[in-house]
């Protein structure tokens, strides 16, 4: 099976070829890498934060971008169950940085963010982990709409841990014990296409659950709906 490029991983029309392209992935990302260093507080870094928080749709959500003042379309991986222009990389994403801020972590722009990615109701185990592998250089950081096209558990459920959400929480319950049901007979979660990071996941993993252990009191309002990318549409005739 010949190795994926960069060009199979993007979409057609990449964000920032129109001058007037706005996408909030161009300010998360390196954002969120001053947040992990320690400067989410710094006052430049609370402009973007600002920035961010500016370009949040009225449901919660981020959208893929705007265009001449007109939102770009969403494609159907990256489609958030209940919201219209909401996109899943975009707001993964925000909601990366808002989790890395000492005060920010715990807010209602958070919560809401968590609260729509919660209604992506899947388990793939394939991608448990990836997050971890990509920061520690096993998998190569590629794509920019596609950065976080897969959906990994691990990452949601420290998400969950850091924005403080509950076991209580039907959801956030059964996706802890669907992770816990893939922890290896030797105490680790193998992270089959690169073993070696499969400590580095374990420890991830092992920290998100102790910090939803403490958790508590807070639930989703999002209704249970079954997450489908492409759905069906109705015939005409």
């Amino acid at each position: 099976m010949p190795e994926e490029t960069d060009s199979d991983l993007e979409e057609p029309a990449s964000v920032g070829q129109d001058p007037s392209s706005v996408s909030p992935l161009q300010t998360a990302l390196p954002l969120r890498g001053l947040a992990a260093c320690g400067y989410a507080a710094e006052a430049r870094c609370e402009q973007a934060y600002n920035w961010l928080l500016e370009k949040r749709l009225e449901d919660g959500a981020w959208p893929t971008g705007m265009v001449s003042g007109v939102y770009r379309y969403v494609a159907g991986y990256r489609r958030l169950a209940h919201s219209r222009w909401g996109c899943r990389s975009n707001t993964t994403a925000a909601l990366i940085c808002l989790a890395l801020h000492p005060q920010r972590c715990k807010g209602p722009e958070a919560r809401r963010a968590l609260d729509l990615l919660l209604g992506r109701e899947t388990q793939e185990e394939s991608n448990l982990g990836f997050e971890v592998a990509r920061l520690s250089g096993a998998e190569r950081p590629r794509g920019f709409l596609t950065f976080f096209a897969r959906y990994d558990l691990a990452l949601i459920l420290s998400l969950c841990s850091q924005v403080g959400a509950s076991l209580e929480d039907e959801r956030v319950a059964e996706m802890a014990d669907f992770v816990r049901s893939r922890q290896g007979p030797y105490g680790l979660w193998q992270y089959t296409p690169r073993p070696q990071v499969s400590r580095w996941v374990t420890f991830d993993i092992l920290r998100s659950l102790a910090h939803l252990d403490k958790n508590e009191g807070w639930l989703s309002q999002e209704p249970r709906t079954p997450s489908q990318p492409y759905p069906r549409r109705k015939k005409r005739f």
